[in-house]
């Protein structure tokens, strides 16, 4: 075995000891001997797959050694009689061993194979051995080919010969062989084609479905090299394409429509091998397209020559030919390519749409809509899908010409009204056919393009909308409805044309009013084009509404006044007033109560009335009346649906008065048929079904009071009692259970094929949807799936609204009644026979379906026993009904009952009964139908509910699933299998391994034409995969068994042929790949995925996608790898595609190796885009392609941004491509992501520029910092300033719409804050474009002529104040920063200059300049949005406060979508307004001068603050002004503060929390604040919310600042009042009590600033550092770790300690001892615990803050009045003790920094002495504390204990620092001693020395005068111990030279100081003296040379000593 198949076998790696056995290079014979038989064809199965695996990566040598072994074993299991999955596998080995090995015995094996061929033996048990025979010589011809030719005619004539006496399955097996047998020779085989030919063709019209599509798979191969085929044989060819395809299924369908298409492609361009060999007399296309007209005009059976009878009109189409031949029709243009069909796309165009034009093909209305829908396939397939987007333009022009035509035609016969001609009628209605697919084509090829589809309306000569608005005009009303579609579909690709579209139709309707056509016409395409506003996102402006409700009542009005247009008027204005609901509630509000009255008036008001009315009119009142009637219910239907917000009970009622009338009504219709004759009931059937759509979609309980007899009608309707048309409903379909499509046939399959299939189902006129049968449809939302609204015939829609609504009133009606109706379906049951038994009955199960459903979505029973005994009757009876249909829906009632009754002895009966029958039961049907009603049974009851029937219902449908004898039996059984194994879940886990074996035996015995068996299989075997579920991932023996069977059935069905059960075997893999992802093998599987993404099947397809999305999710990196290979291996087309579908699901994949694959696959899918190869004809990316290509492009740079940080830095990205030339990052595609953003924002097409900006945002914020490593003090961007200028500005052009330069506001905002552009001219072309948009803004409302809808302006305008708020935001920062800055000198060096960046060239205040012209109006507008914001965030109770006529920014209409947009840009506006009322120090006030100047110059900006008209503005004064502005920010803030919704972006709190600080910044809003306490708890409350909700430790940062902001007020505040009070009350002797707590102490929370803040502070610092809470430290939950902080953290704890130190300030004496405890308490704990020793020294910023707190407390002077003296003490005792108490060093915690618990200590004695003397045992702690740090190893410690010590031993205070003098003094002292024994060694050392000498110096100073000798006796000596003698001196180290120089210096000063103790002690030690003396001399001396050298004196010694103490 060789390395690869090592590699290959390492994901199974734990597969079943048996399984192990057979995976060797030959057969393990003697394992295979000791299994058992049943499980032997799965060994050898497993055997073979192995070898597969192998062969190809094997070494050849090892092959050859074992050849002959093998080749026996091999052809010994030839005779074994394999299954068919195994026959595939042995003839691909050895085919392949052959072809791999020597070959000289293969002529040996062939001849063995021909031999048992040839073998007379036709019994079941030889079949499978000739079959495998068979398969083994295709497979040589396949994989040898020519190496064999001198065997093949002999191969030949032996298949042909066993093909005539073969059954069906040895039929196709041949013919497969053959077909590979003609692969394999190519052209060498042309002795043999005519034989192949003559005896294949007879078969393409076999019984078999399966030898058919075998037969047209061999013709298809043979065709490649038989040119006879397609010239002499064409129309043979096509005469039998035609045949085969009568009374096929899809699959044959499929087959043939290939091969005739293919067949006709070549005929017409012959491939050129073939033609160069043969003189081959070409067809043409005329001939060509003619004879493929015969076949969908004509139907199969016989030709006929002449054209003449071809015309004569007898027989109907066959249906089955006519869907074939359509498939035929697109496969020949696919195989021509799209080059060919833009050449010839007239002549197609004509040839389809003559197709539609001919009688036949419309004999009946039906038949005419499936030839309709028959062309429109035609044309989607081709036109949509092979033409680029030029092209279908191009094509577009083409259909616009043919429409022409058609119109002159039809202009000329209605205008000729001299002659009766009879040919023109019939013109018109053929015409009105094409009109219609035509037009369909048009609409959806506009739609497709989208706005690409521009250049059509654009130009003048194409005449796109005069040619489609001329069909409006059309006799006939399909065409007019088709004209209004078409109409709709451009409005909605291009929005800007929908408001003037829809201005043009009311024109003309009032212009032609007296035009029945025309009103008709044009009020369909105001309806269409008002049914497209929901699609358009911008809208429409609102007062159309107005508009169409006028027009509409006019008609309605008028309607009466001339009979000639009653008709037409009645049902455009109702047709209006529908379509206008779909706007919705917004607009529909302001019409309501005027439609109410319509609507009341339109029926009769009393039953007298209804009476009077019988007796008038004629039939043709009648007819109009009915209408009429209709026309209202639809509209209120369209009403109910479009507007369920204005549904008030009230609403509810008013309706209800009509619809009471129209139920009235409907009972006495057939009387008024009965006297005006029958054309009546068309209308009377219309107003039945708007009855029963409207009453769907109210609540029951409104009309209960008309149960009875609208029950009696629905009943009537689908029994069809009064209708003598056999018609069934459609709605079955969709009320069985999707997964029981297998068992119905394609009855439910979805393929690319369903809009033709359809046509071909069972129910009546399934397929036929057609806009004329209910125009209303065209302004409804199309339903998912389909290109254009079809509602079907008016017969059938009212059946299924009957059902519908049956459904929905039965859970509402008596048990007496439910019985009474139950029992009346099993009597029409009875009464009915044949054909209209069946379809009687199939509405009757569709209706009760419809009601058990009801019933469940209820949670209502089914009722009493008799109520369900006749439904149990009624369903059984169905169970065994021959009709497979009606089978399954019986199934699926019999589940749905059992779920609704809920009892487990009804179900233990039902289940019981089903036993009995299929015990008994012999025939197909009854067996079927009851293993489905038991798989049912367990579907809705669940494993629970039916437990204990399990292993009855398994046992039963195990034993039936092996009946070989019937497939459809087999079926059935496996599906209900499924079933119950999906239903029981874990129960089914002991039934799992019999399952799975048979499962398995199956796989490998039911013939592969059996397709529905494997698709049951393929379920089964899904279901027991999720039941075993994540066990699958276990080692135990059993468990890898079950696991390796499910590996090895999954890779049965993989194989298998038809797509479904590929499908099912997809799912398999992932259900498998979900539980144990080890064991699937990804190398295999991605390729097929990816190949399977081009399948031609659709549901393939969408399991391929789901399943490659879910691997990507988890392996995203290797499922790149596999496809990115597969890509790269096939340079074909299909795979260009397959690479763009592949990375679709890529975008899913997280794990950081998957991101840099996924970048790499979307950076070849854009250059794939864009430079295809241009040798293959292929469709350039259209324009939804590049819109996904820029949504990956978001999404790669997002992905980057979480994987690694080099993807965003140009000198990281480089050094790493440096080290892996594989190494792929972002940054290096700088320019690419530019140049792709570029294109896409500059593009035609608007998706495409929106996606285009959104991704030059995103790399703008990505790349903005990231620095030039050439050209330090630049960044990457700098170089494509230009370029992002030019992407920007076509966006603000004058027809651009609102959301597009929404957008660009965004991006020019982004750009210039980025601080990117540094030259000054590139800054102004961007900011101009923000200047002009902002002149649009001041234009005020109402001014421009509009397009869309209002909101659309709002957001237009909100755009461009939040850029200009966001650029002011940005600007003010570099403001701010400049002037915080030290002023430079001019000359500074470079690299000082870096973190100013780009300011080198734009000096900081430019874009400040730029700003500062626009502020004053800015500032107006800014204020203007922001008040109506707040106005907007109103909660709904006080809309009454809303203005009338809207805010600034927004209409009152269209109130509801402009908060969106108010929601997206309040936040930057807030923070501009805070910044520009900060910096005017709210000194401006604007709205007065607005009143005063309006005169002048205030003609073009009428946006005023809605003031009150005349001069009140005058009145208010500026604080009063201000006071206004601060409460709308404060209000503002707080009301989004308060709870901000998750989803909010964390920018808007940011901006919040930012506006907040900055307007509180201001003195002016500071005392605002202070005055109303109130305010300031309530802020401090919601920002606490705040904390709670929202993490970011940013916010936290913020939210600290404003909290600081709110004391600081607080404190000013309360400073004013002290300094008023002092000023006042010198004179009186009481003084009240300033601050918080007052006398008391007590603060009351939610009125305490001080308590709201405290908690606040506590929350964050609980947050940080939980510790600090009991509560928090006491739960189990809590683990003590108390890890260093972060660095955001440490800044928090900081900012927070440092507001409690000053909340004392806030509070009286009393309230200072209230929370000073808690206060001082969390200090010291933060002191301890952030006062850590580091290496560097550094002091943590909460120590900083934490002594800096303590200092501000201790020295407070307010707290210190008598009452609270002795508490203050005892407080400020306690905290110095626990600081003590913390210093001490403790093994278990880090060490503690001594400097900063030193620095805490002397902070106390400094400051609060008179409360600390005299405690003994706190002096000796600090003394101890003082004593430990002189000991300190650490110099620097010791360094900064000196400098503490001093400043305590300087103490004013003598009784404090006398204790301390004499303990701590002689340590020192013996310490400076001990310094002339080990000299300092660094400047650490040198320092701490330094300080201690300070130190002694001042206790000298400090000393009285009779005792300073001795002092000087101690200081002296050390000092002159310091200095070193002249020989010492040169080799000495620095910091030891510098203590000399030190001593020296302090020696000299010290002497004339102290003049007489200094002789004193000098003269007691002489050789003290002597050293000095020596010392002395040599400084001069040095000094001297130095002078001479250097001629300026440089004092040198003490700036060093002071550069290094300030350097620590």
């Amino acid at each position: 075995m060789t390395p690869i198949s090592v590699r290959h076998t390492h994901r199974d790696s734990r597969i079943s000891p048996i399984m192990e056995l057979a995976h060797s290079l030959l057969l393990n014979e003697e394992a295979l001997a000791q299994i058992t038989e049943a499980k032997r064809p799965v060994f050898i199965f497993e055997w073979l797959r192995f070898l597969d695996k192998v062969l190809v990566a094997a070494n050849k040598t090892d092959v050859k050694e074992k050849q002959k072994k093998l080749v026996e074993q091999l052809s010994g299991l030839i005779s074994s009689s394999p299954g068919p999955p195994t026959r595939k596998l042995l003839a691909k080995n050895l085919a392949a061993l052959y072809s791999i090995g020597d070959t000289f015995t293969v002529f040996q094996t062939l001849d063995k194979c021909n031999d048992i061929i040839k073998n007379k033996d036709d019994t079941a048990a030889y079949l499978p051995t000739k079959l495998a025979a068979v398969a083994c010589v295709g497979a040589f011809y396949e994989k040898m080919g020519r190496m064999l030719g001198s065997a093949f005619p002999e191969t030949v004539n032996n298949l042909l010969k066993s093909l005539k006496s073969a059954e069906s399955q040895g039929r196709s097996e041949i013919l497969m062989s053959l077909q590979k047998v003609l692969n394999g020779l190519g052209g060498a085989a042309a002795s043999c084609h005519r034989d192949i030919y003559k005896n294949a063709r007879s078969l393409l019209s076999d019984r078999s479905m399966a030898v058919r599509c075998a037969v047209a798979k061999c013709l298809l191969e043979l065709q490649n090299e038989a040119v006879f085929m397609w010239t002499a044989e064409l129309e043979n060819i096509a005469t039998l394409s035609f045949k085969a395809l009568e009374s096929s299924n899809y699959g044959v369908r499929v087959a043939v429509a290939k091969l005739l298409g293919t067949v006709m492609a070549t005929a017409l361009m012959p491939k050129q091998a073939t033609v160069m060999r043969q003189n081959v007399k070409r067809a043409t296309l005329d001939e060509v397209l003619e004879l493929m007209a015969t076949g969908f005009l004509r139907g199969g059976s016989g030709f006929l020559k002449s054209g003449g009878e071809m015309l004569k009109v007898g027989g109907s189409v066959n249906r089955e030919v006519r869907v074939g031949v359509t498939q035929a029709y697109v496969v020949f243009v696919t195989t021509l390519g799209g080059q060919w069909l833009e050449r010839s796309f007239a002549t197609f165009l004509s040839h389809v749409l003559d197709l539609v034009s001919h009688p036949r093909a419309t004999q009946t209305h039906v038949e005419a809509v499936y030839s309709r829908r028959c062309v429109s396939f035609i044309l989607r397939a081709t036109v949509g899908s092979l033409l680029g987007e030029k092209a279908q333009i191009a094509a577009a022009k083409e259909i616009c010409q043919a429409i022409g035509k058609q119109m002159k035609v039809v202009e000329a016969v209605v205008n000729d009204t001299s002659s009766e001609n009879k040919s023109g009628a019939a013109d018109i209605a053929a015409s009105q056919h094409v009109m219609v697919c035509a037009l369909q084509e048009l609409g959806s090829l506009v739609q497709s393009l989208n706005a690409t589809a521009s250049p059509l309306i654009q130009e003048a000569s194409i005449g796109l909308l005069e040619t489609v608005t001329s069909v409006l005009l059309h006799p006939s009303m399909a065409a007019r409805l088709a004209a209004a579609w078409c109409l709709r579909c451009v409005a909605v690709a291009l929005p800007f044309q929908l408001t003037p579209f829809i201005d043009r139709c009311a024109e003309r309707l009032n212009n032609l009013k007296t035009s029945p056509e025309a009103v008709s016409g044009y009020s369909f395409a105001m309806a269409a084009l008002l049914g497209g506003v929901h699609q358009c996102p911008l809208g429409i402006p609102h007062a159309k509404g107005k508009m169409v409700v006028s027009i509409a009542e006019d008609l309605l009005r008028t309607a009466a006044q001339n009979s000639r247009l009653s008709l037409q008027r009645t049902q455009a204005g109702w047709l209006l007033l529908g379509a206008l609901m779909t706007l919705g509630p917004s607009v529909v509000r302001y019409h309501l109560p005027k439609m109410l009255l319509l609507w009341r008036n339109v029926f009769p008001r009393s039953l007298k009335e209804l009476e009077a009315e019988k007796a008038r009119g004629d039939s043709f009142t009648w007819q109009v009346t009915l209408e009429g009637r209709a026309g209202a219910l639809c509209a209120m239907r369209s009403f109910v649906a479009h507007c369920p917000e204005l549904l008030t009970e009230d609403v509810i009622r008013k309706l209800m008065t009509p619809i009471e009338c129209a139920m009235t009504m409907m009972s006495h219709i057939p009387s008024v048929i009965k006297a005006h004759g029958a054309h009546l009931k068309a209308s009377a059937a219309m107003v039945r079904l708007r009855l029963y759509d409207i009453l769907a979609l109210l609540p029951p309980k409104t009309y209960e009071g008309s149960f009875n007899a609208l029950l009696r009608e629905l009943v009537a309707e689908f029994t069809l009692t009064d209708n003598s048309a056999n018609t069934t409903t459609s709605l079955l379909r969709s009320l069985c259970h999707y997964d029981d499509s297998v068992l119905l046939g394609s009855w439910l399959q979805e393929t690319d094929h369903k809009s033709i299939e359809d046509q071909l189902q069972p129910n009546s006129a399934s397929g036929s949807g057609a806009l004329e049968h209910d125009p209303s449809s065209i302004y409804l939302r199309i339903p998912a799936g389909e290109a254009v609204p079809g509602p079907l015939p008016l017969g059938v829609s009212v059946i299924d609204a009957s059902v519908a609504l049956f459904g929905v009133v039965f859970p509402h009606v008596s048990y007496k009644h439910r019985l009474q109706m139950l029992d009346h379906f099993a009597e029409c049951v009875k009464q009915a026979k044949g054909v209209r038994q069946q379809a009687v009955q199939l509405n009757i199960f569709t209706a009760v379906l419809s009601a058990l459903k009801g019933l469940a979505e209820n949670k209502s029973t089914l009722g009493p026993e008799e109520v369900r005994k006749s439904a149990l009757t009624l369903v059984m009876g169905a169970l065994d009904n021959p009709n497979p249909i009606l089978r399954c829906a019986a199934g699926e009632a019999l589940g749905r009952m059992a779920q609704v009754v809920g009892e487990a002895t009804f179900i233990a009966r039902m289940a019981q009964y089903s036993f009995d029958k299929l015990k008994s039961a012999r025939d197909v049907v009854s067996r079927t139908g009851h293993s489905l009603a038991l798989g049912c049974l367990h579907r809705y009851v669940g494993g629970i509910g039916s437990g204990q029937h399990l292993k009855t219902s398994v046992s039963i449908l195990l034993a039936l699933a092996q009946d070989g004898t019937s497939p459809e039996v087999q079926t059935w059984s496996l599906h209900s299998l499924a079933l119950i194994v999906d239903s029981s879940g874990p129960m089914y886990r002991g039934y799992v391994e019999p399952t799975l074996s048979l499962v398995l035996t199956l796989l490998l015995t039911v013939p592969p034409s059996h397709t529905e068996v494997h698709q049951c299989l393929g379920r089964c075997l899904g279901a027991i995969i999720t039941t075993v579920g994540p066990e699958l991932q276990g080692n135990g023996a059993t468990i890898s068994t079950i696991r390796s069977s499910c590996l090895v059935g999954c890779a049965i069905t993989q194989d298998h042929s038809d797509s479904l059960v590929q499908a099912a075997a997809i799912s398999c893999l992932q259900q498998l790949h979900m539980f144990a992802p080890r064991h699937v093998n990804l190398s295999s599987l991605v390729p097929s995925l990816c190949v399977h993404l081009c399948s031609s099947h659709l549901l393939l397809r969408r399991a391929a996608v789901a399943c490659l999305r879910q691997l990507a999710q988890r392996e995203a990196a290797e499922v790149c790898e596999y496809a990115m290979s597969l890509a790269k291996n096939a340079g074909d087309k299909e795979n260009s595609g397959i690479n763009m579908s592949a990375t679709t699901p890529l975008s899913g994949g997280k794990d950081e190796e998957s991101e840099k694959k996924d970048e790499m696959d979307d950076d070849t899918m854009f250059t794939t885009l864009g430079e295809e190869d241009k040798s293959k004809p292929s469709v350039a990316p259209r324009w939804a392609t590049r819109v996904f290509a820029a949504d990956c492009l978001c999404r790669v740079i997002m992905l980057c941004e979480n994987a690694d940080q080099a993807h965003f830095d140009l000198a990281m990205a480089r050094s790493a491509k440096l080290r892996n030339p594989a190494n792929d990052l972002l940054v290096l595609h700088l320019s690419d992501l530019i140049r792709m953003a570029f294109m896409a924002a500059t593009d035609h097409s608007n998706q495409l520029r929106m996606a285009g900006l959104q991704a030059l945002e995103d790399i703008i914020k990505k790349f903005a910092s990231v620095p030039e490593p050439e050209f330090p003090g630049h960044v990457i961007l700098e170089q494509y300033q230009a370029n992002v200028g030019a992407a920007l500005r076509p966006a603000f052009s004058q027809d651009t719409p609102s959301d597009i330069i929404a957008k660009a506001c965004q991006v020019c905002s982004t750009w210039i804050g980025s601080g990117v552009v540094s030259d000054l001219n590139d800054l102004r072309r961007v900011h101009n474009l923000l200047v002009s948009s902002l002149d649009k803004v001041q234009a005020g409302k109402g001014s421009s002529s509009q397009l869309y809808r209002e909101s659309a302006t709002t957001m237009e305008k909100l755009a461009v104040l939040k850029a200009w708020a966001e650029v002011y935001v940005v600007a003010m920062n570099i403001k701010k920063e400049a002037e915080t800055k030290p002023k430079r000198t001019i000359k500074t060096t470079d690299d000082e200059d870096d973190d100013y960046g780009t300011i080198d060239e734009l000096p900081p205040d430019s874009l400040i300049t730029l700003v500062q012209p626009e502020l004053p109006i800015l500032s107006r507008l800014w204020l203007a949005a922001l008040k109506d914001y707040a106005l907007l965030t109103l909660p709904a109770e006080f809309s009454s406060q809303l203005p009338p006529d809207g805010g600034a920014f927004y209409t009152p209409e269209t109130i509801d979508t402009a908060r969106l947009h108010y929601r997206n840009s309040w936040a930057p506006i807030l923070h501009a307004v805070a910044l520009w009322l900060n910096s005017t120090g709210f000194t401006s006030s604007e709205p007065i001068e607005e009143t005063s100047v309006s005169g002048s110059q205030k003609r073009p900006t009428p946006v005023i603050l809605n003031q009150a008209p005349g001069a009140t503005a005058n009145t208010k004064s500026l604080p009063e002004i201000n006071k206004d502005r601060m409460h709308l920010i404060l209000g503002v803030s707080i009301q989004f503060l308060c709870s901000p919704r998750p989803e909010e972006p964390i920018e808007h709190v940011t901006a919040c929390l930012q506006a907040l600080h900055t307007l509180l910044d201001s003195p002016c809003a500071r005392i605002h604040i202070g005055e109303d306490q109130l305010i300031g708890v309530e802020l401090l409350n919601v920002l606490h919310r705040l904390l709670l909700t929202w993490n970011p430790p940013s916010v936290q940062l913020l939210v600290t600042g404003v909290v600081q902001q709110i004391v600081r007020a607080a404190q000013d505040h309360l400073q004013e009042k002290r300094n008023t009070l002092n000023e006042d009350d010198m004179e009186k002797e009481t003084c009240p009590v300033l601050g918080e707590g007052g006398d008391s102490g007590g603060l009351v929370p939610g009125k305490s600033l001080v308590f709201a803040t405290m908690e606040l502070l506590m929350f964050i610092l609980v947050r940080h550092m939980p510790h600090l809470s009991t509560k928090m430290s006491d739960s189990p939950s809590h683990v003590s770790t108390k890890t260093q902080l972060s660095e955001e953290s440490a800044r928090l704890v900081a900012a927070s300690v440092t507001i409690l130190s000053d909340l004392p300030s806030l509070c009286s004496p009393a309230g200072c001892m209230t929370i000073l405890p808690t206060i001082l308490f969390l200090i010291a704990r933060i002191l301890k615990d952030t006062a850590i020793k580091s290496g560097d020294n550094q002091v943590p910023l909460p120590v900083s803050a934490a002594l800096q707190g303590i200092k501000n407390i201790v020295t407070l002077s307010m707290a210190k009045t008598d009452q609270t003296q002795k508490q203050w003490t005892d407080l400020i005792r306690s905290t110095l003790a626990c600081i003590l108490e913390y210093s001490q060093p403790d093994d278990s915690m880090p060490i503690p920094d001594e400097v900063s618990m030193l620095t805490a200590i002397a902070l106390f004695l400094w400051s609060a002495s008179t409360e600390i003397i005299g405690v003994q045992s706190l002096q000796n702690g600090c003394m101890n504390r003082f004593k430990n740090a002189l000991n300190s190893c650490d110099p620097w410690v010791q360094a900064k204990c000196y400098q503490l010590l001093l400043s305590v031993f300087q103490h004013s205070n003598r009784a404090l620092s006398t204790p301390y003098i004499h303990s701590l003094a002689p340590i020192m002292v013996e310490k400076l001693k001990a310094v002339e024994r080990s000299r300092p060694t660094s400047s650490t050392e040198l320092l701490a020395v330094q300080e201690g000498i300070k130190v002694l110096e001042t206790l000298v100073a400090l000393g009285e005068e009779q005792n300073r000798v001795q002092l000087l006796a101690l200081l002296v000596p050390t000092l002159i111990s310091y200095l070193l003698d002249e020989n010492a001196f040169d080799s000495a180290l620095t910091a030891s030279k510098d203590l000399h120089e030190f001593a020296l210096q302090n020696l000299m000063h010290i002497g004339p100081l102290y003049p007489h103790a200094f002789k004193t002690v000098m003269g007691a030690a002489p050789e003290l003296k002597t050293r000095l003396e020596t010392a002395v001399r040599a400084s001069q001396a040095s000094k001297a040379k130095a002078a001479a050298r250097q001629p300026a004196p440089a004092i040198h010694s003490a700036p060093t000593i002071k550069l290094k103490t300030s350097f620590f």
